[in-house]
């Protein structure tokens, strides 16, 4: 027997520390929440608020207040009751669309004061929340704590007000415990490590007031908190607030964490009511100071984020989800979205950059003249073969996603290559409205994933710096249908309707013109260096007119005749040897005749040779000199000849 009742205890152990272990504070008592302790004033009057989670059941769900009796809690008024004791002077308000109900108590007595609950359904069930009801005989009473009814995950904001007076004193928000208030933040700028990132003081209107906001509320934050103005305890001006934390499983749970690699993106969700057109979706980034701005849904872009941030909504499950790319060690940090209208719809996200790869990678700037082809490239690993790709034009509002050809596509047994993953956005020809920044993305059911950002820069007419990479250049032997990495695209990749061309006839044409712009040149020269010779050739050839004729005499022709002088008197005195054999009786007069003959011919030649070459030298000069004049009068040399 004592062992089974061991048995028993060591069963009932664990059970217990898991229910004290997973269990929060706030989960183990009632959803239904109202005020500690209400003061009233002999006849006056009290207005109790009690708060409960709107679901469809509560909403039409009996509320009730009642007084306890002992182990009983007695009803005072419910949904559609009032006691006898309470005609006329007491009254329940349900107001749904705000998860609460009031009982209004006026006439108050002495006999009313006491322990009280408030709640839904059946007395006593569980559903309700205990108050402590004081009635003084006489003013002054205590002043009540402002409620706030915060669920879990959302966001709390108070705001407090203490006068003119109190601007340049310490504003200050702390939270009560058994030490006394915790600071959690001030106007000095010092905040509590538990609350960095979540917490953010604001001055506001009139003068002297301010508002506190918390993010990320959770089970623990829960209790008293006092907001006032210099030093808690130490005579300033401050005011109590209850937070009650409760748990509503249809309130979105988002990220508080979110990691992105360097040079890659990271993405964030904020929530945001689709039904209030006018409200204002803002996203900044958290400093002790204040909140900095760097983009809303009304078209603002901080100057340094332009290309780096932007906002989509998404009307379906309202959100607004925030992609940041290009992240560098400096984006690290807590980061805020904010509304104008629901406080409670601000959340923050903590942004943690790692070292690492981007998954997308291609060329980040491009540069591009007007009217030329161009194809920009986004290579993707494969994790993201099954995404959805795309390309989009980044603007100050949104991202529209234009079409683009995805290399690569999965097939019904492909396998991942990692040799064509790409995805191609092309332009053909470039204008100058396409300047801007592009984004190559992945989807997944909707959600947005990794982003690579890059820029396009496009130039007038030879201005522009050609990218190689991206500009005109394809594989010389592509396969068919398969699209090189900023070259050739298919009759399926489609800019502003029109299809561009295939890449091979732009390389082979800038091929062609690399071979024949220097052999036409070559040639060119050569032409040049052929005329040039002819030209003096033709120079020294002179037109000459000898008698009626005209004819081309040249300087060697001359050189000729100089020389036929010169071997015909050679050849008389050859012409004068007589071989000894025929005539053996030559008398020395006849020889020494022969001689002097020959000797008086050859040198009547060499004369008259001569004569003819001066005569040429002249006449070839006269020439050369009216051809140097443009003139085209023909010398005449026939006198000379004559003479010759």
């Amino acid at each position: 027997m004592t062992l089974l009742a061991l048995l028993f205890l060591l069963a009932l152990l664990p059970a217990g520390s898991a229910k004290s272990r997973h269990l929060p504070k706030a989960s183990i008592s009632s959803p239904v929440f109202g005020p500690r302790q209400v003061h009233g004033v002999l006849g006056g009057s009290v207005t109790v608020k009690c708060f409960y989670p709107a679901t469809s059941v509560n909403r039409h769900d009996r509320k009730y207040w009642c007084k306890e009796s002992g182990s009983r809690c007695v009803t005072m008024v419910s949904t559609n009751y009032v006691a006898p004791s309470y005609q006329d002077r007491v009254s329940l308000t349900d107001h749904p669309e705000a998860e609460n109900f009031q009982i209004n108590i006026s006439a108050l007595g002495l006999e009313d004061s006491g322990s009280y609950q408030c709640g839904l359904g059946v007395n006593g069930r569980g559903l309700s929340y205990r108050v402590t009801l004081t009635v003084a005989e006489a003013p002054p009473v205590p002043e009540a704590a402002e409620l706030f009814y915060v669920k879990l995950r959302s966001t709390w904001t108070v705001s407090c007000s203490f006068g003119p007076e109190t601007a340049d004193m310490k504003r200050y928000l702390c939270k009560k415990d058994k030490e006394g208030c915790r600071t959690i933040v001030n106007s000095y700028q010092e905040i509590d490590d538990a609350f960095k990132g979540r917490a953010l003081l604001t001055f506001e209107e009139p003068l002297g007031s301010f508002s506190v906001t918390m993010t990320q509320m959770d089970w623990e934050d829960a209790g008293l908190y006092y907001c006032g103005t210099g030093e808690y305890g130490s005579g300033g001006k401050s005011k109590e607030l209850d937070v009650f934390i409760y748990e509503d499983k249809n309130f979105p749970q988002l990220k508080t964490t979110v990691t992105g690699t360097k040079g890659s993106s990271a993405t964030f969700e904020c929530l945001y009511d689709p039904l209030k057109k006018s409200t204002t979706r803002i996203w900044c980034k958290w400093r002790v100071q204040g909140c900095d701005k760097i983009i809303d849904n009304t078209g603002y872009v901080k100057y340094s984020y332009e290309g780096r941030v932007a906002m989509f909504e998404n009307p379906g499950n309202k959100t607004v989800t925030i992609v940041l790319n290009q992240l560098e060690a400096k984006d690290q940090g807590f980061y805020w979205c904010m509304s104008n209208e629901l406080k409670e719809q601000q959340s923050s996200t903590e942004l943690k950059v790692v070292d690492g790869e981007p998954g997308l990678t291609g060329k980040k700037e491009v540069e591009a003249p007007v009217g030329s082809r161009l194809g920009l490239t986004c290579s993707y690993p494969c994790k993201y073969y099954s995404y959805e790709k795309y390309w989009c034009k980044w603007n100050y509002t949104s991202c529209p996603v234009l079409p683009a050809q995805d290399q690569g596509l999965p097939g019904p047994s492909a396998t991942c290559n990692t040799s064509n993953k790409t995805v191609v956005l092309s332009f053909d020809p470039v204008t100058e409205e396409d300047e801007g920044w592009y984004w190559c993305g992945v989807k997944r059911n909707g959600l947005f994933g990794e982003v690579m950002a890059v820029q396009l820069r496009v130039a007038a007419g030879n201005d522009a710096r050609h990218s190689p990479e991206l500009l005109d250049v394809g594989d010389s032997s592509p396969e068919s249908g398969a699209v090189p990495p900023g070259g050739a695209y298919s009759d399926a990749e489609v800019r502003k309707g029109a299809a561009p061309e295939s890449s091979d006839e732009s390389h082979g044409s800038n091929t062609l013109a690399l071979v024949l712009g220097p052999l036409a040149g070559l040639i060119l020269i050569v032409v040049t260096a052929f005329a040039i010779v002819k030209y003096r050739q033709m120079k020294r050839s002179d037109l000459v007119s000898v008698g009626s004729y005209r004819t081309n005499i040249s300087m060697s022709d001359f050189e000729s005749v100089r020389d036929y002088s010169a071997s015909n008197s050679a050849c008389v005195k050859d012409s004068q040897e007589t071989p000894m054999g025929q005539d053996e009786f030559i008398t020395t007069t006849d020889t020494l005749e022969s001689a002097a003959d020959t000797k008086k011919a050859k040198r009547s030649s060499k004369e008259d040779a001569d004569l003819a070459y001066s005569s040429f030298l002249v006449t070839s000069d006269s020439i050369a000199q009216d051809s140097s004049r443009g003139d085209s009068t023909v010398l005449d040399v026939s006198p000379k000849q004559d003479q010759v």
